[in-house]
């Protein structure tokens, strides 16, 4: 089981971007683990930058939407109109047909238009006028978002916020790295000469590779007893799903790996609860009011839950 890859995307994506070395790393857990990512933060961190990097670093397909208010779901999916030289409907396929899917500015889109990847992101197939195409192997959605205080965004449904492996807060960057970003851009943009290092063959591969990564009965214990505890405390209205759950658990998998081990430990459950959880989570009105966080919420309660030896 050789997981080098991953860490050659990181390394590739590195040449352009500057430190965010844990946010790469969780964005390439979320690939391997077969999930998707939510990349949310003020604009100008380096969003869109990261998510062009990965797919240059990707010999597969690439598209591009920017989410507007005016965006309807037939700009993402696809749509059939009738050719008349050939005298028969025809679909013309949507964006969201290929291997990596930056959606930017997500939140940007009406409910309605946000909620036309469920399908997609889920099945891994999209469905137009009751015909259903599947989509490429590997498929990632990696989406970018705006902090909901921002004027002209749209908060994201809880379903679809559930369909995200991970969402990742990158801050700003140190003094020193900022600028080494004014020298690394000051003349040209790294980005238009980098190279990819992986096909879409050696990724599909390592991603069912991860799947042999071992999770003894005692982590997923810890994993069940983290998640229960969301549903059983006083300020979460609605806690984790089974598909957090399991999203957790194959997010561990991947980070075991990209770390060298052919098993989880309980340390990478706690280190990934929160990108995991936390955006899955819908907090009581009251509690949200007194400024109370799931990120908080999640640190307290790993802090009571006993961690197994293994």
């Amino acid at each position: 089981m050789d997981f080098t890859l991953g860490k050659k995307i990181i390394s590739n994506i590195s040449k352009v971007v500057v430190g965010k070395s844990d946010a790469l790393e969780l964005l390439m857990v979320a690939f391997l683990a077969d999930g998707h990512a939510l990349l949310e933060d003020v604009p100008g961190v380096g969003k869109t930058l990261i998510a062009k990097s990965l797919a240059k670093s990707f010999e597969g397909i690439f598209k591009r939407i920017q989410f507007t208010p005016d965006l309807l779901p037939a700009d993402i999916t696809g749509f059939n109109f009738y050719d008349q030289k050939a005298g028969q409907f025809k679909f013309q396929s949507g964006p969201v047909i290929t291997n990596i899917l930056l959606a930017d500015e997500i939140n940007r889109a009406i409910p309605r238009t946000q909620s036309s990847l469920l399908e997609s992101m889920e099945e891994r197939q999209v469905t137009v006028d009751g015909q259903t195409y599947r989509l490429p192997d590997p498929f990632f959605v990696l989406a970018t978002q705006n902090p909901i205080e921002l004027e002209g965004t749209f908060p994201l449904p809880e379903a679809q916020l559930d369909r995200f492996l991970l969402r990742i807060n990158l801050g700003y960057p140190q003094r020193d790295e900022e600028i080494t970003i004014l020298e690394r851009f000051r003349a040209d943009d790294p980005l238009n000469s980098l190279g990819s290092v992986a096909d879409p063959g050696q990724l599909a591969e390592v991603r069912r590779s991860r799947k042999e990564v071992a999770v003894s009965k005692p982590v997923k214990e810890y994993i069940a007893d983290i998640v229960r505890a969301t549903r059983e405390n006083g300020a979460i209205h609605y806690g984790a799903s089974p598909r957090g759950s399991l999203g957790l658990m194959r997010a561990a998998q991947a980070l075991a790996a990209l770390r060298g081990r052919d098993f989880v430990l309980p340390d990478d459950i706690k280190y990934l609860a929160k990108p995991v959880l936390a955006h899955r989570l819908i907090l009581n009105e009251e509690d949200k009011l007194r400024g109370e966080t799931a990120e908080h919420i999640l640190e307290e309660i790993i802090g009571r839950t006993t961690v197994p030896a293994v």
